[in-house]
C-alpha cells in the first residue's frame, strides 16, 4: 500500500468515541444482484451520469427492459452509495445515496463506484462521507489517467480511511444533515429558478444583438450553414478556428523531475457561463517551461470541454484576475486574432442560443458524459461583423445587461454562500467536529418545517 493513500492528510483529528477504519471495511465495492438476477422482461432503472445531480438529487425516471440495458453499465439497488469517479464529476460532487428506485435494480454510468453499506455504516452517513469536499480534494490529488479521463481508482476508495461513530450517531448525524441540506437545498432551488429567469431574458438581449447587429431592420442574406440560417448581408460567417489558436491546457497526472514551481491552474468548475468562479482555486507543481506553455493571457476565451451536456462550451474572457496563472486541459484557452473577433463578442456568442445550440447538438453524449472537443470548438459557425460592428455590439450588450447583470451576481453570490455552508456544515458533521444531539434535530426540524 503506498503513503499516499493510507495518509491521514486530509482527515485531520477526530473524537476519542469514533473509531479509525478503512471503507473497505464497512462496505462492498461493485456490488452483484442481491436478490437474483432480473429476468430478461423485468424493469430496470437506468441512470445516466447527468441524471446525478452534484446535490445528491437522482432522477430516476427512465425505465427499460433489463435484456435492453446497454451491457457494461454498473449495477445499483435502494441503499446503495454512488460516487462518480471520472474529472470534471468527481470534483464537482456527483454523488447520491440510493433512497429509493421504482424498479428493484437500476443501471448508471460506467463512471460510478457503488458502495453497499454494511450493518457498521448508515448509507446517508457514507454518502455525506463521500460528498466531504476536504475528502473530495483529497481523492483529487490521487486520481489517475491521462488527458481528460483522470478518475479515483476503487483501490483509492477501499483503502482511505475513515473516521466512524457508532451507527446510532451515524444516523443522528444523518438525519440532522438531511434536515439541514434540504432546507439549503430549497433556498438554493429558488435561486437558481431566478437565474433561468435572468438567463432567459440575457439570451433574448445577447442572441439578436450577435446574430442580426442592433441597427433596425438590417438587410439579411440566406446561408448554406447547418447553424447559420442568415446574417446581415455585410457580415461573414467563419469557423472559430480561421479567426483564433486554440490553447489546449495541461495535462494532470504526469509526474515531473528537477526544479518545479508551484502555480495556480484553472479547473472546468472555475468557468461559468460569463464569469470566472475563483473560490477554490488549484495548485500543481511543473517545471518552469510547462508553465511557460500554458499560461493564460489577459483576453483568453476559457471554454469548458466536458461535463453535463448545458455547460460544454460556456466561455468567459479571462481578465488576468489571477497572474500568472494556468489551465488545465478540460478548459480550451481560446487566443482571438483581434483584429478579426474580440474576445467579448466571441464570448457573448458563445453564450447565445446559437452557441448553446452547436455544442449541445455537436457534443459527445454518452451514459458517462458529455464532451466536445478542440476540433469542433474550431468549427464553431461565428457571425463575423467588422470589427468595429463587433465593439459596438459588445458595449450595447453590455449595457442592456448591466441591471440583470447586477442581480445575477447577486444571486451566484448568494447561491455560492449556501453551497460553501452546505460544504463546511457537511465536513464538521461527517469528522465530528461538529456534535449532533437528538435536541438539535428536533429543533432544526421545527425551524425549517420538517416531519
Amino acid at each position: 500500500m503506498s503513503k499516499d493513500i493510507t495518509s491521514d492528510v486530509w482527515l485531520g483529528g477526530h473524537p476519542n468515541t469514533w473509531r479509525r477504519t478503512r471503507i473497505k471495511r464497512v462496505c462492498e465495492f461493485s456490488p452483484s444482484f442481491s436478490s437474483g438476477k432480473p429476468d430478461a422482461d423485468e424493469e430496470c432503472t437506468v441512470c445516466p451520469m447527468e441524471t446525478i445531480s452534484e446535490l445528491g438529487a437522482i432522477d430516476a425516471g427512465k425505465c427499460e427492459r433489463f435484456d435492453d440495458v446497454t451491457p457494461g453499465l454498473t449495477l445499483f439497488e435502494p441503499k446503495d452509495v454512488l460516487f462518480a469517479k471520472i474529472t470534471p464529476c468527481m470534483e464537482n460532487g456527483k454523488g447520491a445515496y440510493v433512497e429509493t428506485l421504482p424498479t428493484r435494480y437500476a443501471f448508471g454510468s460506467t463512471e460510478f463506484h457503488v458502495l453497499r453499506p454494511s450493518h457498521e455504516a448508515d448509507g446517508k452517513f457514507l454518502y455525506y462521507y463521500t460528498f466531504n469536499p476536504t475528502f473530495r480534494a483529497w481523492a483529487e490529488k490521487n486520481m489517475h489517467g491521462a488527458a481528460g479521463q483522470q478518475r479515483v481508482s476503487a483501490r483509492f476508495l477501499k483503502y482511505t480511511h475513515l473516521p466512524l461513530p457508532p451507527i446510532d450517531e451515524q444516523k443522528r448525524i444523518a438525519a440532522y444533515l438531511d434536515a439541514s441540506c434540504e432546507a439549503i437545498d430549497r433556498a438554493i432551488k429558488t435561486k437558481r429558478q431566478q437565474l433561468d429567469t435572468l438567463d432567459a431574458l440575457r439570451k433574448s438581449i445577447i442572441t439578436p444583438a450577435v446574430l442580426k447587429g442592433v441597427s433596425p431592420n438590417p438587410k439579411m442574406r440566406q446561408l448554406d450553414n447547418a447553424w447559420l440560417k442568415e446574417i446581415p448581408s455585410h457580415w461573414k460567417c467563419v469557423s472559430l478556428k480561421r479567426l483564433s489558436d486554440n490553447h489546449a491546457g495541461l495535462t494532470l497526472g504526469k509526474t515531473y523531475e528537477g526544479i518545479l514551481v508551484s502555480m495556480p491552474y484553472l479547473r472546468a468548475a472555475n468557468v461559468q457561463d460569463g464569469f470566472v468562479d475563483l473560490r477554490q482555486i488549484t495548485h500543481i507543481e511543473v517545471p518552469p517551461e510547462i508553465v511557460e506553455k500554458n499560461l493564460l493571457l489577459p483576453g483568453d476565451v476559457l471554454m469548458t470541454e466536458g461535463g453535463d451536456l448545458d455547460k460544454l462550451g460556456r466561455g468567459c474572457v479571462w481578465r488576468g484576475e489571477i497572474d500568472p496563472c494556468m489551465h488545465q486541459n478540460h478548459v480550451h484557452a481560446v487566443r482571438c486574432h483581434k483584429h478579426r473577433l474580440l474576445p467579448d463578442f466571441l464570448a457573448y456568442v458563445t453564450s447565445s442560443q446559437h452557441g448553446r445550440d452547436y455544442f449541445e447538438a455537436t457534443g459527445k453524449k454518452t451514459t458517462n458524459l458529455a464532451s466536445t472537443n478542440s476540433t469542433k470548438v474550431g468549427l464553431l459557425p461565428i457571425p463575423l461583423p467588422p470589427i468595429e460592428e463587433q465593439k459596438e455590439i459588445v458595449q450595447y450588450i453590455d449595457q442592456a445587461l448591466t441591471d440583470a447583470s447586477r442581480i445575477r451576481d447577486n444571486v451566484v453570490e448568494q447561491i455560492s454562500t449556501l453551497t460553501t455552508y452546505r460544504k463546511v456544515l457537511i465536513h464538521e458533521c461527517v469528522t465530528g467536529k461538529r456534535q449532533i444531539a437528538e435536541a438539535d434535530i428536533a429543533k432544526l426540524k421545527a425551524k425549517t418545517g420538517g416531519g
